[in-house]
């Protein structure tokens, strides 16, 4: 099939490389527009954009969808289906409607629960025991469309990573699968009951240890790797007045109880508004995660020390 890719991060990857595979005519592979990155600033090319220049695709990084002329550029391209997976863009009608057989779009959800740009996050946050891809054809609502596939996965005790990595390479299989089969699958409109997932915003990853220890530990899952759950450490007095961040990338609810934003016991356990939570491995300013275990060898925080 004649298709045109709409991706940018890591997660839209796998599923332009499974096409190309597949054989299919990826006739170009449209992405957001080289940012700058790192510490100096430098523009870097999106991960799609890396991914189709080594596979040979023509790259179209437009700043906007929405003026004529890239409208008739994407018509031009006489695409039989489009292909969208984290574009980050929106897509007008006429672009949504000029392949022939309109846009598909991997989202990491099971529809209509958690629409919208955090699902994995959001999923994980509220507790959820499953979640998984939906691939839906596309409408001008948000992640609104009618469902020609799912695939389930639990969530257990996994990181937004984890589930970030295992969703991408099941909904790229799940994508490939869904356009083989086009012409014999019925779209079926999505139930009622519909959540939204909104942007992390980074205020939401400090450490709050009046909340209940079982909420924090799915917020180092939700957030682990990015933004990571963060608190505080002074480097003088090792009250938690400011001073180093230490990320919490791994940790586990252990059934003690103190006064709230207390140092338990050797092991950084830290009494919440209810049970305590021990971080496993951490993260300080500037350095690689470590084991909790191995940042305690080198920096001291005593029993009853308070965090803020």
């Amino acid at each position: 099939m004649r298709i045109v890719f709409m991706g940018t991060p890591d997660f839209s990857v796998p599923t332009l490389r499974a096409l190309h595979e597949a054989g299919h005519e990826i006739v170009a592979a449209y992405t957001q527009p080289p940012r700058p990155a790192g510490r100096g600033k430098q523009e870097r090319k999106s991960p799609v954009h890396l991914a189709a220049e080594a596979m040979g695709i023509p790259v179209r990084p437009p700043v906007t969808l929405r003026d004529l002329e890239a409208e008739a550029d994407f018509l031009a391209l006489e695409a039989e289906l489009g292909v969208v997976v984290a574009y980050g863009l929106i897509l007008p009608k006429p672009i949504l409607e000029g392949p022939v057989h309109g846009c598909l779009n991997a989202h990491a959800s099971l529809l209509p629960r958690w629409r919208g740009a955090a699902p994995i996050q959001r999923a994980i946050l509220a507790g959820d025991h499953v979640t998984g891809i939906t691939i839906m054809q596309m409408e001008q609502g948000l992640d609104t469309g009618p469902m020609l596939a799912t695939a389930r996965v639990p969530i257990e005790d996994k990181t937004a990573g984890e589930l970030h990595d295992e969703l991408s390479e099941i909904g790229a299989n799940l994508l490939v699968e869904t356009v083989g089969h086009l012409g014999e699958l019925k779209a079926e409109p999505q139930p009622a009951g519909a959540t939204y997932a909104a942007k992390i915003d980074k205020v939401e990853a400090r450490i709050d240890w009046r909340k209940p220890a079982e909420l924090l530990e799915r917020e180092v899952r939700a957030f682990a790797p990015f933004p990571g759950s963060w608190f505080e450490l002074d480097p003088g007095s090792g009250a938690g007045a400011g001073g180093e961040r230490v990320k919490v990338l791994r940790a586990h609810v252990i059934g003690a109880n103190g006064a709230t934003g207390t140092v338990l016991d050797e092991q950084l356990t830290v009494a919440c508004g209810n049970a305590a939570l021990r971080p496993q491995v951490v993260q300080p300013a500037g350095k690689p995660p470590m084991d909790a275990a191995a940042f305690l060898r080198g920096r001291s925080v005593p029993m009853g020390t308070v965090l803020k």
